[in-house]
């Protein structure tokens, strides 16, 4: 028996063949293949503490050393003016949904939001518990194919904020110039495309989102926030979710999600050595323009998205024959191909091709979805 055992254990420890798929998952996402490699180095023993970063005190100094650098890589990467805070907190854009109006109604009746699909209707529909919600414009009409004409948009001069989602990660519409609002303050939620190209902060009063998309692991929510913006929040706000608090405690008012931060960290060190949000944006381009170019010249998939409101990071579109999906997904699973199945709220397919997806994933869909075509035509 003691011989069976060891045999076992001799096994279990024997390295197994590793096999990395394209993971077109709209979120949790995947990661740079670097960025889990160093992580995996590091597991056990972070640059000699003895322990892993999983086990550190938030707030010892070898911790305190890595927020510090995720939060000085971000602020260089987007450029933060020196009067924006930013914030690492949690419960992603799902709770930022409910402390953005305790934060930012300021005392003010009404706030202004924009509906461009599912995830603008949640934060509308969480918002209103709060305060009065005027949904200033919506593309419903549409079937949220398309953005609402900045010119249809009937804003309040007197609201409080502003409110988008500049990417809907299930319907693949995306906002490609940033809404002038006037002196209101403008609110996005960036969940699904922060940092995957250069934003100018400083024409937004509040940009927040959660980092499975782009940045790393599911547990970290980054909160940017004008200086100005703070200190009003509404009486009943949990002091956790309070802005002001959380940024007068260096986003350690409570513990804060430490290997989320540290993962991040390794993200945005990667995205600096690929040249920053410039050559990033490039790179994303790139990627949505092949796999757009082809579904436009398809006659058997169908992109269902207005081309000037299109995506760049998630891409949504359909089989004509919606009897073969389950046929597709089995062969591009076999070509190693994942999580291309579309939110069950739209079906159809969707490929997620955010940052850490590589040109030669989308290639190989291309491919793939051509030798499927010409089989079933």
């Amino acid at each position: 028996m003691q011989h069976i055992a060891m045999q076992y254990a001799e096994t279990s420890q024997r390295p197994k063949p590793m096999t990395r798929v394209f993971n077109f998952s709209a979120g949790p996402a995947a990661l740079p293949e670097p960025v889990l490699r160093q992580a995996a180095e590091e597991m056990l023993d972070w640059r000699g503490s003895g322990v892993s970063v999983m086990e550190m005190s938030h707030r010892g100094k070898e911790f305190m050393s890595i927020h510090a650098q995720a939060q000085a890589l971000l602020r260089e990467l987007l450029a933060i003016p020196a009067n924006y805070k930013t914030l690492f907190m949690q419960g992603g854009a799902i709770a930022e949904n409910a402390i953005v109006p305790m934060n930012m109604l300021r005392g003010k009746a009404s706030a202004d939001y924009i509906d461009t699909g599912e995830w603008s209707r949640r934060s509308i529909e969480e918002a209103a518990r709060y305060g009065r919600v005027n949904v200033a414009a919506t593309s419903k009409g549409s079937g949220y194919t398309t953005l609402p004409a900045r010119e249809t948009w009937q804003l309040d001069p007197q609201a409080a904020y502003v409110h988008i989602c500049s990417n809907e990660t299930i319907g693949g519409v995306q906002y490609h110039f940033t809404p002038e609002v006037g002196n209101v303050p403008l609110v996005a939620d960036m969940s699904s495309e922060i940092l995957s190209r250069p934003v100018d902060v400083s024409k937004y009063g509040l940009i927040y989102g959660g980092a499975q998309k782009n940045i790393g692991p599911a547990g970290l929510t980054l909160v940017i926030v004008r200086d100005d913006l703070i200190g009003q929040a509404a009486a009943f706000t949990p002091s956790a979710f309070d802005y002001k608090q959380q940024a007068e405690a260096g986003s350690m008012f409570n513990t804060p999600p430490t290997y989320a931060i540290y993962i991040a960290g390794l993200v945005l060190k990667w995205l600096k050595a690929q040249g920053g949000l410039v050559e990033i944006e490039q790179r994303n381009i790139a990627k949505a323009g092949l796999l757009y170019d082809y579904l436009d010249r398809s006659k058997f998939f169908v992109s269902p998205v207005e081309p000037r409101d299109r995506s760049r990071m998630n891409v949504p579109f359909k089989l004509r024959n919606e009897a073969l999906d389950e046929a597709f997904l089995e062969g591009a699973k076999a070509r190693g191909m994942v999580q291309l199945k579309g939110h069950r709220v739209v079906g159809g397919m969707r490929a997620s091709i955010y940052n850490a997806m590589p040109i030669e994933g989308v290639r190989r869909l291309v491919d793939y979805m051509h030798e499927f075509e010409g089989k079933h035509v």
